[in-house]
């Protein structure tokens, strides 16, 4: 027989494709205006000054400088200096 006896048997096999989540520039180094920095679910880390926010979570970059991380109260920042 060319047809699968049980309808439906593909659905469970299916997988998400992979988000690409990270950090893209790291600590030192040199960024853009308009570079991603990081990209993630939910405010694991914070935008500082010379970054924004994205709408999905997404940091970036607002102008041309170094990428520099620090922590303060506990939360994790992300800065351009």
């Amino acid at each position: 027989m060319a047809h699968t006896k049980a309808q439906k048997t593909v659905k469970g096999n299916r997988d998400s494709k992979s988000k690409r989540l990270g950090v893209k520039l790291y600590g030192g180094q040199a960024a853009e205006a308009g570079n991603i920095i990081i990209r993630q679910k939910g405010t694991k880390v914070n935008a500082g000054p010379g970054t924004m926010l994205g709408r999905d979570f997404t940091i970036m970059a607002l102008k041309k400088g170094t990428v520099k991380f620090y922590t303060k109260l506990g939360n994790t920042y992300v800065r351009i200096d």
